[in-house]
């Protein structure tokens, strides 16, 4: 399916203000910067931040901070059809769908997710960024492995993560304990959103 103003996969758009040099070229600088960071570790994830030696901090990764550049690096695309910018989104998007560290039996899944931690009100919402940026992504490429793994998180929630009272939890593997807010419903329902789109 194609979302409503896309252009279709594989297709990049013209800049959103036509004729604007001066902010393209901030985001393209802004690009080479984060690239060059350090911040995006070995295994292709974003790590929470630089030390004050701009190096990689070395911290938790997020689901957050993966959908972001997710979502910088297509919308890049977009507006410059330089393919560099749909590679490394692609990247992005592919280390968080293998690694145990964002997605656990195929499901997306904060380490705040995990045994008997608890996530804050922040955090509870974290999966919904990432699923809404990969959607986006699976729209800008038509990739069926992103579109499969969309399609997989919303089926999960339907199935394991919504109470007697279609409330939509925290964990979307539906394990204990697993509490629901207008957070976690916020969240959950980006990934629903994000299957119908992709």
């Amino acid at each position: 399916m194609t979302r409503s103003g896309s252009t279709g996969p594989g297709t990049a758009a013209p800049p959103r203000v036509g004729g604007d040099t001066k902010w393209g070229s901030r985001a393209a600088t802004a690009a080479d910067w984060y690239l060059a960071s350090g911040m995006i570790n070995s295994a292709g994830l974003v790590n929470d931040g630089l030390t004050t030696g701009c190096a990689n901090n070395g911290q938790t990764v997020w689901s957050y901070n993966q959908g972001l550049a997710i979502g910088a690096f297509t919308q890049l695309w977009r507006s410059t059809g330089n393919g560099r910018n749909l590679d490394t989104a692609t990247r992005l998007a592919d280390a968080a769908l293998s690694s145990p560290a964002l997605t656990r039996d195929g499901i997306l899944t904060e380490s705040c997710d995990l045994a008997m931690n608890s996530c804050d009100d922040n955090q509870k919402q974290f999966k919904g960024i990432f699923m809404r940026n990969l959607a986006d992504l699976a729209d800008a490429t038509g990739s069926a492995v992103h579109r499969a793994y969309a399609d997989r998180q919303a089926d999960a929630i339907w199935a394991n993560d919504r109470d007697s009272l279609n409330r939509l939890g925290q964990r979307w593997s539906g394990t204990p304990p697993n509490p629901t807010d207008w957070r976690t419903q916020a969240g959950a329902l980006e990934a629903l959103t994000a299957a119908e789109r992709s």
